[in-house]
C-alpha cells in the first residue's frame, strides 16, 4: 500500500484561487484528482490541469471536495513551507571518497547528513548516485519529463562501482541511466576520480560508455577527490600529483576530440583543478560547450577571468580611465599624479603569472612595486584558497594597472581546518580566515567569494557567522558572487 501523505498548508496567497475557495493556513491537502500527493513534483504535475478535484481537510476535521476550473498554467496559490513537501532521502552508500566522512567531529548534526535524493537534483542541482531510486521513481521522472537529472556515476564498471560506493546495488543502479536515455530525459554526469581506483583505463571505459548515451547524457565532468586530514580508518586514498593530472587531461582531451568529431560537442570536461595541478593552460571558451558544468568547478576560473577582462575593456571603451566621473577636482588631480607615476611600469612587473605559489599568507602583496609615500584612494583586500590565488593575483595586477589609485591585496589562506590538501575557496572556514587575517592590512573592505558561506545563510562551515568575522577583523566584508562583474565592482567599490 502506498504511503499516505498529508500536507499542511502554511500560507495562502491573497487574491488566489485558494483564497476564493476558503482554503486557509492550517488546512491539510489530502488528494488531487484521486491521487495521493507525495511531494512537490506530484503537486505541480496534477495542478497543471484545467479541471481538478482537490480534497482538503479543515481544522475541525471536515473534508472539503473542491471542483476547480482554471487555466492550465494557473497556480492555486498554496504554499506548504517545505520546498520538497516531503522529508529528504538519506544516502545508503558508504563511498570511499565521501567528504562528509572526512568532516571533523563536534560540528552541527545537519552537516553530517548525507542526502542522495533524486528530487534535489531537479530543485537544487545536486548529483545523485541513483542507488536510492526505486523503479517507480524512475518511471515518474520519465512520465513527468523531469530534467535534467545530475548523476554521480564515478565508474561504468558495475563491480568497481559496488566497491567504490560500498553498496551491492550500485552496479545495478547504472541501468537507470539507460532507462532515462530511452525515455529521452536529459542528464549530466560526474566522476569523482580516485587515484589508482577509477582512473586510467577505467576512466576511458566510463567516458566511452557514457558518450554512447549522447545527446541525452549531455555532459560529463571529471573532478579530483577531495581529501581532508580527517581520514583515520577510511580507504587509503592518495592525492593526485602533477604528472597524474597531465595523464588525466590527456585522456579527457582525447575523448573531447572524439566526441566533437562524432557529435559536435566536447561532452567530457575536466574541472579547473586538473589544469592548475598540471600547470597547463585552460582550453578556449568554445571547448566548454556553454559552461554546462560550471557549478561543478568546470571553467569557473577562465570564465571569471574573461568576464573580468571584459569589464576592464568596457571601462576603457567608455573613456572612464579608471576613475569615478563624480570625483571632485582635487581627487582627480591626485589620481592623475598617481597615474603619471605608474605610466612607465613594465607590464611584466605587474603580470603575476610567475609569482611564487607559496601558501603562506605573508606573500600577500600583489600590487605593483611599492612607491615611496604612495597614497591610494581605496585599499581593498581579497582572501581566497590556494586554487584561486593565482587567478586573483592576475586580476588584481590587471586592475591596478588600469586603476593605479586603488590598491588590491590578495591573501592566500591555508586550510588548516580541513587540511592543506583542501585548496578550494568554498571550503575556507571563519576560523582559518580569522586566524590568518588578524593583524594584516585589510584596507577599506575585505572581499570573499559567496561559496564560502552555506547556501542561503551568512554562516561559514564551522558555524562562525559573517558578523562575527567582521567584528573580529574590524573590517567590512563584502560577499562577491562568482562572476567577473561582481568582482570588478567589489574592487572598484561599487557595492
Amino acid at each position: 500500500m502506498k504511503k499516505k501523505h498529508e500536507h499542511i498548508i502554511q500560507s495562502v496567497r491573497p487574491g488566489s484561487i485558494a483564497e476564493e475557495l476558503g482554503i486557509e493556513p492550517g488546512d491539510i491537502l489530502l488528494e488531487i484528482d484521486g491521487q495521493v500527493i507525495e511531494d512537490i513534483f506530484d503537486y505541480q504535475f496534477y495542478v497543471e490541469s484545467e479541471e481538478l478535484l482537490v480534497v482538503i481537510r479543515k481544522a475541525n476535521g471536515e473534508e472539503w471536495e473542491l471542483e476547480i476550473e482554471k487555466d492550465v498554467d494557473e497556480d492555486l496559490g498554496i504554499d506548504f513551507g517545505k520546498g520538497l513537501m516531503d522529508e529528504y532521502h538519506s544516502c545508503h552508500n558508504k563511498c570511499i571518497f565521501c567528504f562528509i566522512d572526512q568532516m571533523p567531529p563536534g560540528m552541527r548534526d545537519t552537516l553530517y547528513f548525507k542526502d542522495d535524493d533524486s528530487r534535489l537534483s531537479f530543485l537544487q542541482g545536486n548529483y545523485v548516485t541513483l542507488t536510492n531510486m526505486k523503479d517507480e521513481d524512475a518511471d515518474r521522472i520519465i512520465r513527468y519529463k523531469l530534467a535534467p537529472i545530475n548523476v554521480s556515476v564515478h565508474t561504468m564498471n558495475p563491480e568497481l562501482r559496488c566497491e567504490m560506493l560500498h553498496n551491492r546495488f550500485a552496479g545495478e543502479a547504472l541501468d537507470k541511466i539507460r532507462r532515462f536515455y530511452e525515455g529521452e530525459i536529459e542528464m549530466n554526469g560526474q566522476i569523482v576520480l580516485c587515484k589508482g581506483v577509477n582512473d586510467g583505463a577505467e576512466l576511458e571505459r566510463s567516458i566511452k560508455e557514457l558518450s554512447d548515451y549522447l545527446p541525452y547524457m549531455q555532459s560529463l565532468s571529471v573532478v579530483p577527490v577531495g581529501l581532508t586530514k580527517f581520514r583515520d580508518g577510511l580507504y587509503p586514498l592518495k592525492p593526485f600529483e602533477k604528472e597524474d593530472a597531465k595523464e588525466v587531461l590527456e585522456i579527457i582531451h582525447k575523448w573531447q576530440k572524439i566526441c566533437y568529431e562524432k557529435h559536435g560537442t566536447h561532452f567530457v570536461q575536466a574541472s579547473d583543478e586538473w589544469y592548475l595541478l598540471a600547470e597547463e593552460p585552460f582550453p578556449p571558451e568554445e571547448n566548454y560547450d556553454g559552461y554546462i558544468q560550471l557549478e561543478n568547478g568546470v571553467g569557473m576560473i577562465p570564465l571569471l577571468e574573461s568576464e573580468f577582462d571584459q569589464c576592464l575593456a568596457d571601462e576603457l571603451e567608455d573613456g572612464t580611465d579608471g576613475f569615478d566621473q563624480d570625483m571632485d577636482s582635487e581627487a582627480i588631480d591626485g589620481f592623475e599624479s598617481i597615474k603619471t607615476q605608474n605610466e612607465n611600469l613594465n607590464e611584466s612587473e605587474v603580470d603575476l603569472r610567475e609569482i611564487d605559489r607559496s601558501e603562506t599568507v605573508e606573500n600577500k602583496s600583489l600590487d605593483e612595486p611599492e612607491t615611496e609615500n604612495k597614497t591610494y584612494r581605496r585599499v581593498v583586500s581579497i582572501a581566497t584558497g590556494k586554487s584561486a590565488a593565482g587567478l586573483m593575483r592576475r586580476l588584481a595586477a590587471k586592475f591596478m594597472k588600469q586603476h593605479p589609485d586603488i590598491k588590491v591585496i590578495v591573501y592566500q589562506i591555508r586550510n588548516d581546518f580541513f587540511g592543506e590538501m583542501i585548496t578550494v575557496s568554498g571550503l575556507l572556514t571563519g576560523t582559518d580566515l580569522k586566524a590568518q587575517l588578524t593583524g594584516q592590512e585589510l584596507g577599506d573592505m575585505l572581499l570573499l567569494s559567496s561559496n564560502v558561506l552555506r547556501m542561503g545563510e551568512e554562516v561559514f562551515l564551522d558555524d562562525v557567522t559573517l558578523t562575527e568575522l567582521e567584528n573580529a577583523l574590524q573590517v567590512p566584508i563584502h560577499i562577491v558572487k562568482s562572476d567577473g562583474q561582481c568582482l570588478y565592482d567589489g574592487m572598484l567599490g561599487n557595492v
